[in-house]
């Protein structure tokens, strides 16, 4: 299954606003799952997944999430297989 990878969220980011986050510049898709990563807690990060979607969907919001300076951090933003 291909999951979203964000990292660098800042530290206290809900799960709602990573949803209202994805939401924003991908609403056809619904994210079903969200596992934290918290690791030293410098650089928090999440892997997403996501229910019915297009296959093409979450290249394309890795690439518009990466880089992204959001609650002040930058993001980093990929897809991975789980």
């Amino acid at each position: 299954m291909e999951r979203l990878w964000l990292g660098n969220i800042a530290p206290g980011t809900t799960d709602d606003e990573l949803k209202a986050l994805v939401t924003k510049y991908a609403p056809d898709i619904e994210c079903t799952e969200i596992l934290r990563v918290e690791g030293d807690g410098s650089r928090p990060a999440a892997s997403l997944a996501f229910g019915n979607r297009p296959l093409d969907a979450l290249p394309k919001l890795a690439k518009k999430l990466n880089g992204m300076y959001w609650k002040e951090r930058r993001l980093s933003a990929s897809t991975t297989l789980a």
